[in-house]
């Protein structure tokens, strides 16, 4: 394995993790209702935002600006991501995805501006938010694919026919995390967070009365976090029960089923206190998390797992 290619493998995680707090501090903004504490975009205050003194960060400001500022470092590694890829990557498809990663980060940039120029419109704030989690997938499976335990070839695992493989069970999972957090960033921008202020129960009810789009969207979020949960937990009891001698496959199970348990305290926390900044901010990190390891299985499941067919099953066909 040459040098330059480890390294570049290092630069890739290396831009997933800042991903990762990009949107923790985009979180940030959100629960601090500091998304218009400026105005103008690209500029801060009539100022280039590289120029704006670090005196004046003050209140939401030092949220929103800093925001801006992360954001744009991101989207510098990810242009020398691209660059570095076209460079050095062999494989012409890894540089195109590196490509697309970089599209998606400039689509997302543009988005950010649009929420701030259109006063956080919620359909424009929603799907910056969703686009923040497809490049944090991208950014991972770059990180993946540049790996040299990928490129020498996972250890294959022959596994017994079932009526849902493994690779499909993972890919709902995933499927099934990122539709719930579409719905939590629905919720997050329409204002729906305390639509539904109690827990477990709902207005007082297992099922509340459905008065307001609000609260529509405030249970489907929470219906959805049970569907993702069941998908963890059966992800999870598969990989255990079948898969536990192989750690590529069962750390990123259990990790999954662990954050997922962090996740809902969090969610019940995040209701019982109102929307406290912190919890409510570590939700939606989380939440980015969950995502990045079931896309991260899902991976490896469908580079792992081999279907064996049994003699019976050959014999009659």
């Amino acid at each position: 394995m040459r040098d330059e290619n480890i390294a570049l493998h290092r630069f890739a995680v290396f831009t997933a993790c800042c991903t990762a707090l990009l949107i923790f501090v985009g979180g940030l903004v959100t629960s601090t209702q500091s998304g218009l504490s400026v105005p103008d975009w690209p500029t801060t205050y009539g100022r280039n935002m590289f120029a704006f003194p670090y005196s004046k960060w003050v209140g939401g400001i030092f949220y929103e600006h800093g925001h801006r500022l992360l954001a744009s470092f991101v989207g510098f590694l990810t242009v020398i991501l691209t660059i570095w890829m076209w460079a050095k990557e062999r494989r012409r498809w890894v540089r195109w995805l590196s490509t697309a990663a970089l599209g998606a980060v400039i689509l997302q940039g543009v988005l950010g501006g649009l929420t701030v120029i259109f006063l956080l419109p919620a359909w424009i704030s929603t799907v910056h938010a969703c686009l923040a989690q497809t490049f944090f997938c991208t950014v991972i499976a770059l990180a993946v694919f540049t790996s040299p335990r990928w490129k020498r070839g996972l250890p294959l695992v022959k596994s017994r026919a079932e009526s849902i493989p493994l690779q499909t069970l993972c890919a709902v999972t995933t499927a099934a995390v990122y539709a719930q957090l579409i719905l939590g960033a629905l919720m997050r921008h329409t204002n729906a967070g305390l639509a539904i202020p109690d827990f477990p129960l709902a207005l007082g009810h297992v099922i509340p009365p459905f008065t307001s789009n609000k609260i529509v969207i405030h249970f489907a979020h929470r219906v959805g976090a049970v569907v993702v949960a069941t998908m963890i937990v059966w992800t999870f009891s598969r990989i255990a029960r079948s898969y536990s001698d192989h750690r590529l496959l069962f750390r990123p199970a259990l990790t999954m089923l662990v954050l997922v348990g962090i996740q809902l305290i969090l969610g019940a926390i995040t209701v019982w206190t109102a929307k406290a900044v912190i919890p409510t901010t570590a939700h939606v990190l989380t939440g980015a998390l969950v995502l990045g390891t079931s896309f991260l299985l899902t991976l490896r499941a469908y580079a792992m797992v081999v279907v064996s067919v049994s003699a019976e099953y050959r014999g009659a066909l």
